[in-house]
């Protein structure tokens, strides 16, 4: 993937997160079965998550799998975890290569043992990377995660009258900064239970792109996009 891009003159997201979407309505505007749009999706994931951090973003949050896609057919879920154990062992060299830092959120439960396993093993090996982090959010739920967070101050008996909005981040499924680009590709207008505490202040950008056809130049226009906003956290609006 080539940029032609000058990324000098723009201004570089410390964390994007992208919602993972349109593979199957790709595969079946091209007479093709829903699973071969996920082989494409993940065949892009592999090139547009390399071109992403070379571009100077820290942090990169994928929504691959939500916890009500388990409500998917069971073929088309199956075929996912195939590609989840697939794609952690065959790109494990790629994220050491690059120096990448891989870490995952959501629950276990009822991911296969396969997925777990490969799962943490991508994490443990590639713990000690410190070029960029990339967060896979694999059986995610934002609800779920808030939820989560919740049961385990209550069960740290922490004194909640001193908790703070940075405390409580120590308790989501990971600690990682705000987000400040978020992307759905495919042209779809909702956060579909996406990071929510994660995007309280985050600039939302919906190409109608479905994602197999999501690469470097739709990236860049989205950086391109995300340069022309004025970002003011609820400060005073210009008149």
């Amino acid at each position: 993937m080539n940029s032609e891009v000058d990324y000098s003159q723009l201004k570089i997201p410390t964390h994007v997160a992208i919602i993972v979407d349109g593979n199957g309505r790709w595969a079946v505007e091209r007479g093709l079965s829903r699973l071969k749009g996920h082989d494409a999706g993940f065949d892009n994931l592999r090139n547009l998550v390399r071109y992403i951090m070379s571009r100077g973003v820290k942090v990169l949050s994928l929504y691959v799998f939500s916890t009500e896609n388990f409500k998917r057919a069971k073929e088309e879920v199956g075929h996912l975890m195939d590609l989840f154990v697939l794609m952690y062992r065959r790109d494990l060299q790629i994220f050491m290569e690059d120096n990448i830092k891989v870490v995952f959120s959501g629950r276990d439960a009822p991911l296969p043992k396969s997925v777990i396993k490969a799962r943490d093993e991508m994490a443990e090996a590639t713990k000690n990377n410190t070029g960029g982090i990339v967060n896979f959010c694999l059986n995610y739920g934002g609800r779920a995660e808030i939820m989560d967070a919740v049961k385990k101050i209550v069960h740290a008996s922490v004194d909640v009258d001193k908790l703070t909005d940075d405390d409580f981040r120590h308790y989501l499924y990971q600690d990682l900064p705000d987000i400040d680009l978020m992307i759905r590709t495919s042209g779809e207008l909702r956060l579909s239970n996406f990071l929510l505490w994660q995007n309280s202040y985050a600039e939302f950008y919906f190409p109608k792109t479905k994602f197999p056809d999501f690469g470097a130049a739709e990236f860049d226009q989205a950086i391109i996009e995300y340069t022309s906003r004025d970002r003011r956290f609820g400060g005073n609006t210009k008149a």
